[in-house]
């Protein structure tokens, strides 16, 4: 412990003072490490954060959704359900080869530009539409894992004992495989929370889209070093329990070999 905390002590006293003997230090510093720009721009960031945060809250319950839905569908085995199973593979081959920021951008202002009746033309809505899509793609191959990583001698055991299938799946397969893939589906939520900057490309007035409005009119980059910061603070947390809940299962899984 003694011999790591020094190397890391080492490492950043060194790092602090080649940034901070270089020529254009001074200049970088003031032009994004400026304690005054921080200040008169945190109000505003702030406003701005607290709708990525609500926008991160809101997808995340319809990503868990649509995701275990397009798993399920891909896992049936009935040959009734073989289109849906075809649309399940589309979807996610679709969805996940479209990078989330061309999908926010197509939705964003393509959805609004068919002027549609009756069809709302919130960009925010989809901005959030968008990230759904997106990233239901990816939790629904979490999903699927899980599922799939289930013996199958525990359905058999489940239908023997009078069970269906669809009751062997929701009552057997599922909930160990939702505990399964607990980790990996943090991981990907860590994800989402930095993705919702995305949404400032929409004009969304998110924390970015506050931050890029306030360095426009005073030329200065302190606003995003800032909004950096909130995303960390956010993130941070989320990532160290995704740490833990991995250590958790990996000595869980040890102790359950022995």
């Amino acid at each position: 412990m003694a011999i790591s905390t020094g190397l890391v002590a080492l490492v950043v006293v060194v790092v602090v003072l080649v940034v901070g003997s270089s020529p254009g230090w001074p200049r970088v510093r003031e032009t994004f490490f400026s304690w005054e720009h921080a200040k008169a721009s945190f109000p505003l960031i702030l406003d701005g954060f607290w709708l990525n945060v609500k926008l991160f809250m809101i997808c995340e319950v319809f990503i868990l959704l649509l995701g275990l839905a397009v798993a399920l569908a891909r896992t049936a085995r009935s040959p009734w359900l073989a289109p849906v199973r075809v649309a399940a593979v589309v979807y996610t081959d679709l969805f996940r080869g479209i990078p989330t920021i061309l999908l926010i951008l197509l939705l964003g202002f393509g959805v609004p530009a068919l002027r549609l009746q009756g069809l709302p033309t919130d960009p925010f809505l989809w901005a959030g539409v968008a990230l759904v899509l997106s990233y239901g793609a990816y939790v629904a191959e979490v999903y699927r894992a899980g599922i799939e990583s289930i013996h199958p001698s525990q359905v058999s055991s489940a239908v023997a004992l009078g069970l269906s299938r669809p009751q062997a799946l929701r009552f057997v397969v599922v909930p160990q495989a939702v505990r399964r893939v607990v980790p990996p589906l943090l991981n990907d939520f860590v994800s989402l929370q930095k993705d919702t900057a995305l949404v400032s490309t929409v004009a969304v007035f998110d924390a970015v889209f506050q931050a890029r409005d306030y360095t426009a009119f005073n030329f200065n980059y302190t606003p995003y070093v800032v909004v950096a910061c909130f995303f960390v603070v956010l993130t941070v947390p989320l990532a160290r329990l995704t740490d833990w809940m991995q250590r958790r299962w990996a000595e869980r899984e040890r102790a359950g070999a022995l």
